[in-house]
């Protein structure tokens, strides 16, 4: 006769084999993500894909249309937000392993208010991710937010990547193409409304905007790599021009590279500069401007609370009932 011990073991183990048999299960998901995310052959055209999803997947900062949450459900547009005039793609030039830095800016971007009459969508840009740890905690992050875009290229900062993701852009997104494209790295407050009623007014065509400096005797500024915006033509234009890799001339500082292909071939010839509402944090954190389109060199947490506390990000949320509150 079984015991009551006997009896309650058997009831566990019949319990737990299901659960067992998902290990197995899991480990073959994983294994069928990891080359979707290191190979090329995945990619449209052999150059990119949008991870998590279609083109439209991921969350805008948007009232021209229906807006997406941080957490991917769908929100009503507001009322009286108008047509939409335009649409911005952000692309932010990101590293696999920098996950909790994206999730920084993801908040950063999500509590913002919208940007009237425009889309603009934000997507995380990487390269080939090869490491099985990050590949596999990266696929996760793809199905979670959509908002990832891999290239076809190796990790790096200065040895082509922004040229890879201006030539995938318009072929990716050929058949829903985006009036302006723009690249910012991952150190860079963008307030996007601030940003879209600077291009509100702006021309659809052969535009070059950011951060301008002056570079020797060259009247042309070069725009600073914390983040600028070309328009659709001159992100085709680099797609297509063959020239600019058979110079090899993507190795070295990205946002120079980019103001020599436009200068060379008369592209981007309407330029503007947004400095000094575009700028980096200084050593104190004492330079924030209340005009602030774009603020760079958040390059920890605390730079990213300083920025934070001065734009008044939590301005409106409620506390947690009975449990704390933010100030």
């Amino acid at each position: 006769m079984k015991t009551a011990s006997s009896s309650h073991g058997l009831h566990t183990a019949s319990l737990c084999t299901p659960y067992l048999l998902l290990v197995p299960l899991g480990l073959l998901a994983v294994l069928l993500v990891l080359p979707s995310l290191g190979s090329s052959n995945a990619r449209s055209d052999g150059l990119g894909v949008l991870c998590g999803g279609a083109a439209s997947a991921g969350y805008s900062v948007s009232s021209g249309a229906d807006e997406v949450n941080v957490n991917g459900s769908s929100a009503s547009a507001a009322s009286g937000s108008g047509p939409e005039e335009f649409s911005l793609l952000v692309g932010v030039l990101t590293m696999p392993s920098r996950r909790e830095r994206r999730d920084i800016v993801r908040m950063a971007y999500a509590l913002q208010p919208p940007a009237p009459r425009a889309r603009v969508d934000v997507r995380f840009v990487f390269c080939n991710v090869t490491d099985p740890v990050d590949a596999a905690l990266v696929a996760v992050e793809a199905r979670r937010h959509g908002d990832i875009l891999v290239l076809n290229c190796t990790e790096n900062m200065n040895d082509g990547k922004t040229h890879a993701y201006l030539c995938t852009v318009p072929r990716i997104f050929s058949s829903t193409p985006y009036d302006y494209v723009m690249k910012t790295d991952d150190d860079t407050y963008l307030r996007v409304a601030a940003l879209a009623e600077e291009l509100r007014g702006k021309p659809r065509e052969d535009v070059y905007l950011g951060h301008g400096f002056a570079v020797g005797d060259d009247p042309m500024p070069f725009m600073h790599g914390m983040g600028y915006v070309v328009s659709w033509d001159v992100a085709s234009w680099v797609s297509e021009n063959e020239e600019i890799l058979r110079h090899n001339d993507t190795h070295g500082p990205e946002d120079l590279l980019v103001g020599k292909w436009l200068n060379i071939g008369g592209k981007g010839r309407n330029r503007y500069s947004l400095k000094p509402r575009m700028y980096d944090l200084d050593w104190f954190m004492d330079n924030f401007r209340p005009d602030t389109v774009a603020v760079h060199m958040l390059k920890d947490n605390k730079r990213w609370a300083a920025a934070f506390r001065y734009f008044n990000v939590t301005a409106g949320i409620e506390p947690s009932a009975g449990l704390y509150h933010l100030p």
